[in-house]
């Protein structure tokens, strides 16, 4: 007892001296923490840059629709005996030159690969956002269930810390029992028992709670948590009225806006496409070009006269020479594939696989559904029906107790019965609190399933 009470104290220095010691300044709503998960957790801004990438995918596709423009210059030195550039004849000296060009191609045709990868494009584009939903909706889960969490602690505490109370005043009564022969002094040290175990189960639960709000802290990546709390809200109830749905509705509602049903269409769409451009392979490709390029020579220039005989003179204009020496070239290339190895029809059969397995993903994505529907509806039913008899157990519970209170405030029954009907009491409470936070977490899974969010997601 004493190691696992000075372990919880080492902890709660670790973590700043744990989180009941500060005065609270602020008290975080369930959706003030998920609004802010949403806003600061790293996987979720891991799935928003999915989501920029995925656009700029879709400007890479639309722009395999423009022309491609490339110009070209250079400028070279040619030593010893060359060919003069602009006359073409052979002369042994130093000549220096300039070239300027201008290429330009566009697909005309291509077996519609451009297309099909630009409406490929846009479906990613679908996904991605649809998996940063899911992230989303998975985060908001995990934080609701975090702050139950805390709260189903925090009223353990406050059970452990009355009963604490209860019997610190019961061990001052019976101190003036045993005073005066009422009851025998075996059962004032009963009694101390008791409360020494009372001190080691509060210690439990403060650790309990201390390790829960540094859980939801971390998963709301707070960087300051030591004076982190949330706000009390302990009434288990269903205001959406989920539980008077029937599971087939909720199924049938499910399928209409479980984000990953959406998510596994929209991967069996990409496929498709992907099978689309594999088999453009086969097709012949056409592409229209378009080139244009002139040059100009800066050393002297041999040229003959009327009687054929060769006689040198400067270089002209450089502008001009560019102007004279210019030309034109374009056309179109077609290509028609005839052999390649089989890589075009091993790579369509490549992707039809792929598609295979996205409408298998989407069956068993939609047998998850019903699943996932149906066990959630019968686990929230049973986690009601619990928390209701546990309800009508601490009823009871707590009359045993007043009852056996009566009989041994005046000597008719011993310390040891006396406890076990506390201890029941104590069970009964925590059995109470347990079952309550057990059943407000699985109707949020049920409203999550019926399309009710924690709280409303805004896109971005």
């Amino acid at each position: 007892m004493k190691i696992n009470k000075y372990n919880s104290l080492v902890f709660a220095v670790l973590f700043g001296l744990g989180f009941s010691g500060h005065a609270q300044s602020k008290q975080w709503t369930l959706e003030e923490c998920v609004r802010y998960a949403l806003d600061n957790n790293i996987t979720i801004k891991l799935s928003e840059l999915d989501v920029k990438n995925a656009n700029i995918d879709k400007k890479d596709a639309f722009g395999n629709y423009l022309p491609s423009v490339s110009g070209n210059a250079s400028h070279s030195w040619n030593i010893g005996l060359n060919q003069d550039v602009t006359t073409g004849v052979l002369r042994n000296q130093t000549t220096q030159y300039s070239s300027v060009g201008l290429n330009a191609g566009v697909d005309i045709y291509k077996g519609l690969q451009n297309q099909n990868t630009y409406r490929r494009s846009k479906l990613a584009i679908i996904a991605s956002q649809y998996q940063l939903l899911k992230m989303q909706e998975d985060i908001s889960l995990n934080v609701a269930n975090a702050f139950l969490q805390i709260l189903s602690y925090k009223e353990e505490l406050k059970v452990k810390k009355e009963q604490l109370t209860i019997d610190e005043k019961r061990l001052a009564r019976s101190e003036e029992m045993v005073n005066a022969g009422t009851i025998p002094r075996g059962d004032l040290y009963d009694l101390k028992a008791t409360i020494a175990t009372d001190q080691q189960a509060i210690t439990v639960s403060e650790n309990n709670l201390l390790i829960s709000k540094l859980s939801l802290a971390q998963l709301l990546q707070l960087k300051e948590f030591a004076d982190f709390d949330v706000v009390d809200d302990t009434n288990a109830k269903d205001e959406n009225n989920i539980m008077a749905q029937s599971p087939t509705d909720i199924y049938n509602k499910a399928k209409e806006t479980r984000t990953e049903l959406k998510l596994a269409q929209t991967n069996l769409e990409i496929a498709q496409k992907n099978v689309a451009i594999a088999r453009g392979a086969y097709q012949p490709t056409l592409r229209g070009f378009y080139g244009f390029n002139t040059r100009a020579s800066y050393s002297d220039q041999v040229k003959l006269d009327a009687n054929n005989q060769p006689y040198t003179v400067g270089p002209a204009p450089i502008f001009q020479q560019f102007s004279d020496n210019k030309g034109h070239n374009f056309g179109f290339q077609l290509d028609v594939p005839i052999f390649n190895g089989f890589s075009v029809r091993n790579n369509v059969e490549r992707n039809k696989v792929s598609l295979e397995k996205s409408k298998i993903d989407l069956e068993q994505k939609s047998l998850d559904l019903q699943r996932n529907v149906y066990t959630a509806f019968t686990n929230a039913k049973g986690a009601l029906n619990t928390y209701e008899s546990s309800t009508v157990t601490l009823e009871a519970r707590q009359q045993a107790y007043n009852y056996a209170k009566e009989k041994y405030d005046v000597g008719l029954m011993n310390s040891f019965d006396f406890t076990q009907a506390q201890t029941l009491l104590t069970n009964a409470q925590s059995d109470v609190i347990r079952t309550k936070y057990d059943y407000m977490f699985k109707v949020k899974i049920l409203e999550f399933y019926f399309g009710i969010p924690i709280v409303p997601i805004i896109k971005k």
